[in-house]
């Protein structure tokens, strides 16, 4: 969406195709505020399920969208093209569903995937034929070795427990439905006419070498061009950025965990109580869906012993968050739209991966940029509250690794400018749609 945003700022026309499932919930949550320019339109189609089946369940519903989206794409571009004046003349696809590249293809018009994760991530995906040859995996997907592996010296670490298609459900003929998905998704790489991924030169040196094909647009929030626009699933609180211009700078722990996490009750608790030991403010994320049941179980008397020390928002608008002076670091789960967005606003990190490609990047953050550190788990499988006040107090205390993170934030401003690498992209490619 961002993308798009800054797209549509250069005078291109788009059609933002989301299911109608999606659609719905960044209308909800946005309305009118995504629009750019008038350039900008917000459209759906419909994902196969209907409205009251469970979309979490991924091996039925990447079926359904095999089954029903290359059709649905293809009759909303024939009906555009048949009406409206001004052709589509691009598709700009997101890899992970790649049938809107082979669609695109299949009609003769250009196409530009849009990567938005790491391009190690991307380069990890590409390699299941050498991880499949190098004995690391089978084809039933099932690891084969439990060590730790680089693919490069400069690359992160990877455990093969933490493959994409093994972290996101525990269930085989799931995480065999996604491996199947991702190989078929695989060789739109090679279909479209370019990729573009949302990172630079300067994060990912080594991925880019490894993938020639992919550019670097990114990172998106570094350029910041339209500010704080952009489409989410849930209304932002902005009460939050008001509590925050009362706080001291450089004091703040900010704690979100992104779309998707999920805690048990034992886990939720620990994290507040140590939240409340490091005895300093807090902005925490808390979704109403971030914990398994209806409730959230905050532990006895903890909101009236932080009082108003502590603020609680259930969504909150990120970029405004982390470009705040109270803010002093960021505990976060390592997704890759919230590790680039700390990166461009110099944040150190203390990483708390729940899964998927955010394995991959706690390790950039940990040991290739070294702008964060990690927490470990107890022998329950938990991080406990004392964990937490003590990983705080050590990032608090190292000024190195402070300093890493806003030299790291200078040198990837640098590269979305016209100057940049990543800026140098952008610009040819608003030229190329514009030919």
């Amino acid at each position: 969406m961002k993308f798009s945003q800054n797209l549509a700022e250069q005078g291109i026309k788009i059609s933002f195709l989301n299911t109608e499932f999606n659609h719905k919930r960044v209308l909800d949550a946005f309305g009118k505020n995504v629009a750019v320019n008038g350039l900008l339109r917000l459209v759906s189609v419909p994902d196969g399920l209907e409205d009251g089946e469970d979309r979490n369940q991924l091996g039925k519903f990447n079926e359904r969208l095999r089954e029903v989206m290359p059709r649905q794409l293809k009759e909303f571009i024939h009906k555009v093209n048949a009406s409206d004046d001004d052709k589509i003349s691009c598709v700009l696809a997101y890899l992970c569903i790649g049938f809107g590249v082979n669609v695109a293809a299949e009609l003769e018009i250009p196409t530009v995937g849009f990567w938005p994760a790491s391009v190690f991530q991307l380069m990890l995906l590409l390699s299941i034929p050498k991880l499949i040859n190098d004995g690391l995996i089978d084809e039933n997907v099932t690891p084969l070795q439990d060590k730790i592996f680089q693919l490069s010296p400069m690359s992160p670490a990877v455990h093969p427990t933490n493959f994409l298609w093994l972290s996101i459900d525990d269930t085989p003929s799931t995480q065999k439905n996604l491996f199947d998905f991702t190989r078929e998704n695989n060789k739109s790489v090679e279909t479209t006419d370019l990729v573009l991924g949302n990172s630079s030169i300067e994060l990912e040196p080594e991925g880019f070498n490894m993938v020639p094909k992919v550019q670097p647009i990114g990172p998106l929030p570094a350029a910041n061009r339209l500010g704080n626009l952009s489409g989410n699933f849930w209304p932002e609180d902005p009460t939050c950025l008001q509590w925050l211009d009362g706080q001291p700078p450089g004091s703040v722990i900010y704690v979100a965990f992104g779309s998707f996490t999920v805690f048990d009750e034992i886990q939720f608790q620990e994290l507040a109580l140590g939240l409340e030991l490091t005895k300093r403010p807090f902005l925490r994320v808390v979704r109403e869906d971030c914990t398994k049941g209806k409730h959230h179980f905050y532990p006895e008397g903890f909101k009236k012993r932080v009082g108003n020390g502590g603020k609680m928002v259930s969504w909150e608008p990120q970029g405004a968050v982390l470009r705040h002076f109270s803010i002093d670091c960021f505990i976060s789960h390592c997704g890759w739209n919230s590790s680039i967005e700390g990166v461009s606003n110099g944040a150190p990190f203390l990483c708390w991966p729940y899964f998927a490609n955010q394995f991959l990047n706690e390790s950039y953050i940990c040991d290739i940029w070294k702008v964060g550190l990690r927490f470990e788990r107890d022998e329950r499988g938990i991080i406990g509250k004392e964990e937490i006040k003590s990983k705080v107090e050590q990032l608090v205390g190292d000024d190195h690794l402070r300093t890493r993170a806003v030299e790291l934030k200078q040198r990837v401003t640098k590269t979305v400018g016209e100057a940049g690498t990543s800026g140098k992209v952008f610009e040819d490619l608003v030229q190329w749609l514009k030919s």
